[in-house]
């Protein structure tokens, strides 16, 4: 029997969501049951493209006893009452990274996650990319050696925070919504947890040019409990004549070799007359058609969603969530990583070291 999933937020990434539950359908894994929208537009949309329930209140949806598992696709901020939410209604739920932008948060979810008996799993899709992969294997098998430093960058083009989250963006920052991508990717691959933060912000351009009052760039400086240090570079100010919406990047050394990968340019280039060059990574998502005609769509950024319909799925079939841990980023991998961003901005704040609890 297929799971039943509700998604909660069908805007710009949501409709990943939404695409991973349909084409799931097709294998008898996974159905999309409903959705809940705010915005009627959308929700219109979704209705005439998706044939599903689309409710307003979430928690209306949370009541259909049919639906086993939710996605959680919403403005960073609103994430924790959704996902309690969720949580006390029986539902597995998986949520877009960051879990939670506060540490209080983010235990409020997981105690609620662990009360109720239900996976919480975490969109930190970074750890499903084939390259990333293959770095984390070899790491892990010790051919780098012990881990001494590294650096990440991950830096969007200006209309992410001007045009696209123009609504959330001043509750966010290049920190909270790239960072934390990079922030658990370094954690699983080097299989330590932050101890030191240092970092530094600048803040102008957005705010006085875009009327977005939220940090153009933060640049943060992170010691690990095994004694490795890794330097995060993310700015959301990219003009928006750079060939990729994201540019991004990863840098790893150890006693016995280094690693570098550039997970921006993949080798596929174009240049069209209205777009100019650019470069697309098609190892995130990636758009074909199988043989009954049905659009498919594949890459990291779906299978990272389909990654947890499985998982219900095995739950379902009697797998405990015990014997699960460890193969998908969980509530606690987002708790961690949550820790890493709030010391980031409280170090961008104060100017000073601050230690990780």
């Amino acid at each position: 029997m297929p799971i039943k999933v509700g998604v909660v937020g069908a805007g710009i990434f949501g409709v990943n969501h939404l695409n991973a539950f349909r084409q799931l359908s097709y294998l008898g894994v996974a159905e999309l049951g409903a959705v809940a929208e705010i915005n009627d537009e959308r929700a219109k949309w979704v209705e005439a493209n998706y044939g599903c329930p689309v409710y307003r209140d979430y928690n209306e949806m949370f009541a259909d006893k049919s639906i086993d598992a939710v996605t959680v696709v919403t403005p960073d901020h609103l994430h924790r009452p959704i996902t309690v939410a969720a949580a006390e209604a029986g539902k597995h739920v998986l949520v877009e990274k960051p879990l939670d932008v506060t540490v209080e948060g983010c235990r409020a979810m997981v105690d609620a996650a662990k009360k109720a008996n239900v996976l919480l799993q975490v969109d930190f899709h970074k750890r499903y990319d084939p390259e990333h992969m293959a770095m984390e294997r070899r790491v892990a098998a010790g051919e780098l050696g012990k881990v001494l430093y590294g650096s990440v960058c991950m830096e969007d083009r200006i209309e992410v925070p001007s045009e696209w989250l123009t609504a959330w963006a001043p509750s966010s920052s290049p920190a909270w919504f790239l960072g934390t991508h990079f922030y658990d990717l370094v954690r699983w691959i080097i299989k330590s947890n932050a101890k030191t933060v240092y970092a530094k912000g600048h803040k102008g351009l957005l705010r006085d040019e875009y009327n977005v009052d939220t940090w153009d760039a933060i640049n943060a400086t992170v010691e690990f409990e095994n004694g490795a240090v890794f330097t995060f570079a993310t700015s959301w100010i990219l003009p928006k004549s750079f060939e990729a919406i994201v540019n991004q990047e990863i840098r790893l050394v150890g006693v016995k070799g280094v690693w570098e990968i550039d997970t921006q340019y993949r080798g596929s280039r174009s240049c069209m007359v209205d777009e100019g060059m650019r470069t697309w990574n098609n190892n995130f998502t990636r758009e074909s058609v199988d043989k009954q005609g049905r659009t498919i769509y594949k890459g990291y950024g779906i299978e990272s969603i389909e990654d947890f319909a499985y998982n219900v799925q095995a739950i379902k079939n009697g797998v405990t969530i015990e014997s699960l841990q460890g193969t998908y980023p969980s509530g606690e991998d987002g708790l961690e990583v949550t820790k890493i961003g709030v010391a980031v901005h409280e170090s961008v704040k104060t100017g000073s070291v601050i230690e990780l609890m």
